[in-house]
């Protein structure tokens, strides 16, 4: 889209970030004419996550879990219609796989996205101000534009997270989130030590493993986690993605929440079962196949400490501790992959209007139970980045759609989308009274 030079008439909303999130917002508001509403992208064209783009890898939702279908099944913004459009619907039918394929998600994604109209890509925000008299919102680009609105929804996603010990290292270390860029060269290392216990960390130590008798490294992985825990995906623990247990999780105490927050990280943060016994299997047969030991170690309960990065020698030193035994050790590696995950921070661009914005006792953004993190708690709101205080919903596909209806209800003052209220079976909250 080419945007305007010049300030033009005050939005009704202005959507920063086009991730999943927001992406789903722009379809589901598009055939609603009394919302005339702007997105604004730094990437030319949508991109998600690229750099996990391994053979195979598919997504942990189902493909209903879509950008629209369970906010609008009739949207022809679905994933059902793409799949039409490119004349897969009977493979996909065929295949019987519920889970779509991660560079098909991203494809789908792009596809949606080509047919919106209201979308500046290459575009960054600069800062956000406030014009207190006419009540809007002033977004500031690198383009020299500044478009007004009256409401916010923040969608610039989660950033890579690096732990402390690997700030400022030096080297050539990566984050999983640009394994397949660095792959070639990452192969070429005697030693790759991989650092994390998630999704990504397993599909990328299986994808290494795959090819350790060609290149010939000594592949470490090591994980502060008692065990590779597998993702919890039985349907009554799934209930927990639920506007119910959203309702509970929320009215918590600040403090309880944050408890469950790191007790609940295996619901979203777990390997796939199947991608588990994967990795035994592959494990076994190399072990059958090979002439001696297979050159891997896999470390639990073992926390990275410190980093130093030998410039002479082009090694990483590594210090860990196996935390029930209280031991100390290093390991020296030439490759080193953090698989550490994604961690929200406050975009630099809303300093000036930090005042006008919530946030709890331990500095995050506070949102209300609508998704508003502003005073008024009707004028931004925040997409993802609210774990602590909305509990695992917040990073999950298939709670975006009903998140996004909520969302368009706000803005609206009026339901637009059918948003659901009760569809668990189980209650999370104590009843009032005797229970009979």
């Amino acid at each position: 889209m080419s945007t305007p030079r010049e300030p033009r008439r005050p939005l009704d909303f202005i959507g920063i970030g086009l991730g999943p999130f927001n992406l789903g917002l722009a379809c589901l508001t598009a055939p609603i004419e009394e919302l005339d509403g702007l997105f604004i992208e730094s990437k030319p064209h949508f991109e998600w996550h690229a750099g996990m783009f391994l053979d195979g890898a598919h997504l942990q939702t189902p493909f209903m879990s879509d950008l629209v279908t369970l906010a609008d099944p009739t949207s022809p913004f679905s994933f059902l219609n793409y799949l039409k459009e490119k004349d897969r619907l009977y493979s996909f039918y065929i295949r019987e796989n519920f889970y779509p394929l991660r560079t098909e998600y991203n494809d789908y994604c792009r596809w949606a996205a080509d047919r919106l109209e209201n979308v500046a890509w290459s575009t960054s925000v600069t800062e956000v101000t406030y014009e207190e008299q006419a009540g809007l919102y002033e977004v500031h680009t690198d383009r020299g534009e500044t478009f007004r609105a009256r409401r916010l929804v923040l969608g610039t996603g989660t950033p890579p997270f690096v732990p402390a010990a690997c700030e400022d290292l030096g080297g050539d270390f990566l984050h999983n989130s640009a394994y397949m860029q660095n792959k070639a060269e990452l192969q070429r290392k005697k030693s790759i030590t991989l650092v994390g216990s998630g999704q990504s960390a397993a599909e990328i130590y299986y994808d290494l493993l795959a090819e350790i008798d060609v290149h010939g490294y000594q592949l470490n992985w090591v994980t502060r986690s008692p065990r590779f825990f597998p993702l919890e995906y039985t349907k009554l623990t799934l209930e927990m993605t639920s506007p119910e247990y959203v309702d509970y999780f929320h009215a918590l105490p600040e403090q309880t929440r944050y408890r469950l927050e790191t007790q609940q990280k295996n619901l979203f943060k777990g390997i796939d079962g199947e991608l588990i016994n994967a990795i035994f299997d592959l494990l076994y047969q190399k072990k059958v196949t090979s002439s001696g030991p297979v050159t891997t170690s896999l470390l639990t309960n073992t926390s990275l400490n410190s980093a130093a990065y030998d410039t002479t020698t082009g090694t990483y030193t590594l210090g860990v501790r196996q935390e029930e035994q209280e031991r100390d050790f290093s390991i020296t590696t030439e490759g080193l992959v953090l698989a550490t995950g994604y961690k929200y921070s406050v975009p630099e661009f809303l300093a000036p209007v930090r005042e006008r914005l919530n946030f709890d006792s331990h500095g995050r953004p506070d949102a209300a139970r609508n998704y508003s993190i502003d005073t008024t708690g009707r004028g931004v709101f925040l997409q993802n980045g609210t774990v602590h205080n909305h509990s695992i919903t917040s990073p999950d596909l298939g709670m975006a759609a009903y998140r996004n209806a909520y969302i368009i209800g706000e803005l609206l003052g009026r339901e637009y989308y059918k948003v659901e209220k009760s569809i668990a079976f189980q209650q999370f909250a104590a009843p009032e009274g005797t229970l009979a």
